[in-house]
């Protein structure tokens, strides 16, 4: 398997998210309501599996990698948008973690909120993830020998280890902080 890989394959789980945020969209519209915590575990995956996991293997390992190889300008102007992709999603899934406290907290403006937030994540990914799959990845893939892409893909699983222990640690940390 090349490293790109893995990254194609959290794409596809993303992309069911997605749908899953365009059920909650449909119940929002629907009956003029959200469950909160249905909110909160979409908004949960995003922040720790399409942003810490995903985003992080690409930013923190490829984009990494990549900035140290002679890029072409389309590449590297490539590779600035998709970080700057990342920190918008970062910011909208933040301004919806917001809103949804509002509504929790009986603000029933802050359902608009919810709604637009997620329906832009909605119409972002998938234009992200098409740019990644059929033109960056790809490209990237020229960069590096067959061994570094190797090396990249063992780096790969070695963050995915790692996730799973921060993810948690930081749920009880959670907990901890309320006592």
């Amino acid at each position: 398997m090349q490293a790109r890989g893995p990254l194609m394959i959290e794409h596809r789980l993303i992309e069911r998210m997605i749908t899953v945020i365009k059920g909650i969209l449909a119940e929002i519209e629907s009956k003029h309501s959200v469950d909160p915590v249905s909110v909160d575990i979409a908004v949960d995956f995003i922040r720790v599996y399409a942003d810490r996991t995903h985003h992080g293997k690409e930013e923190d390992i490829l984009f990494k990698e990549l900035n140290n190889r002679p890029l072409t300008k389309e590449d590297r102007q490539i590779m600035i948008k998709l970080v700057e992709e990342h920190v918008f999603a970062r910011q909208t899934t933040k301004a919806i973690i917001q809103a949804n406290n509002r509504y929790r907290n009986g603000d029933k403006t802050a359902l608009a909120d919810i709604a637009a937030r997620l329906q832009t994540l909605t119409e972002f990914y998938p234009k992200h993830i098409e740019n990644e799959d059929k033109v960056f990845f790809p490209s990237a893939r020229n960069y590096f020998t067959e061994e570094e892409d190797q090396a990249m893909l063992v780096e790969f699983w070695e963050f995915d280890r790692k996730m799973i222990h921060e993810k948690y640690k930081s749920v009880v940390e959670g907990f901890e902080c309320r006592q």
